[in-house]
């Protein structure tokens, strides 16, 4: 099989079961069902009601995060040509979480425009993180690589601090909601995050498909994507912004899911190559349908209780991420 053939054949594949998996999510677990409800889109109903306001948007928001956060990390590991580059690497997800925290120590409970107050605080607190990072390589003068990555560490390990000092001097409740909501969920009720989070996604996907060939230029190196006429202080601004969005408005609403962004870009590349053109594609499908897969066994598991997702990729990622990391496929994968 010649490789664009076997491209082809993975993301058809991967495309197949995201399919599967999207359409099987809402319905495991349900006991006693009345399909007839279901499938007339009734509402009124338990079983219509638990269906088609809670399951439905709940997977979509899954598939879409976890798509989300695969390719902002396929982004930044070409960008910065750094395998345990995140999409959390520049600091954005620290943000979000401070403007959580802010939120519950401040003891508030609104919503906006169909948001809730801490997702609305959360995204806030990501775009903070984002105008410091960007800031800092401004008066720096170069938007080096370099320079992003310390800002990002720099801007990540202060808010962190703050989160700990609110952690500090709130009361038990508070406290605890704050590291609830620092474990990650996707507890979603209705559309709402569903149509919040649907535009972030796709405009951000389309910016980086625009971008694919200049993502393959980063990977070799600025001196040779500059040769090839890529304009690369401007490209990563674009990116840097593009991403740290998407992973602000992921994180606003699931909070901070960790390994998904990291994992998923690796994985793709071993079974697609390094051609962003089939690159992009499956690492969308892949991390959706992986989030996807997490999350529906997050709340199955040991139901009626749920556990958080991000606990579950956690101990899916950390020794999965061992394993590629000593087998010589992945080791093979980013000696180029």
């Amino acid at each position: 099989m010649t490789g664009y053939r076997r491209q082809v054949y993975v993301l058809c594949t991967l495309l197949f079961l995201a399919v599967l998996i999207l359409l099987w999510a809402p319905f495991w677990g349900l006991r006693d069902i009345d399909l007839t409800s279901i499938l007339n889109l009734n509402t009124e109903g338990r079983d219509g009601l638990i269906f088609w306001k809670i399951r439905v948007p709940r997977t979509i928001v899954a598939f879409l995060a976890g798509s989300a956060l695969a390719c902002c990390g396929m982004v930044f590991q070409a960008m910065f040509r750094n395998p345990l580059a995140t999409p959390f690497t520049l600091g954005v997800s620290s943000g979000a979480s401070l403007g959580a925290a802010i939120y519950v120590w401040l003891g508030f409970s609104f919503g906006f425009l169909g948001m809730s107050g801490i997702s609305l605080f959360a995204f806030v607190g990501a775009l903070t993180a984002i105008l410091i990072v960007w800031g800092i390589t401004q008066l720096r003068g170069s938007f080096s690589t370099t320079t992003m990555l310390l800002a990002g560490v720099a801007v990540s390990f202060f808010f962190s601090s703050l989160i700990l000092f609110l952690q500090y001097l709130s009361d038990f409740a508070q406290s605890f909601r704050i590291l609830r909501w620092l474990m990650g969920g996707l507890e979603v009720l209705g559309y709402d995050s569903v149509f919040g989070l649907f535009p972030v996604v796709l405009s951000g996907v389309l910016v980086l498909t625009i971008l694919r060939h200049e993502l393959d230029l980063l990977t070799t190196g600025e001196d040779l994507a500059t040769s090839r006429g890529v304009d690369v202080r401007k490209v990563r601004a674009i990116l840097f912004l593009v991403t740290s969005i998407m992973v602000g408005g992921v994180v606003s609403v699931c909070g901070p899911i960790g390994f998904v962004g990291m994992m998923a870009p690796h994985i793709c590349r071993l079974l697609t190559g390094w051609n962003h053109r089939y690159l992009l594609p499956a690492s969308f499908l892949f991390g959706g349908t992986f989030l996807t897969l997490c999350d529906t066994f997050a709340r199955t598991f040991i139901a009626p209780v749920e556990i958080p997702v991000g606990i579950i990729t956690a101990l899916l990622g950390g020794p999965f991420f061992i394993w590629l990391l000593l087998s010589s496929p992945f080791a093979k994968s980013f000696n180029r």
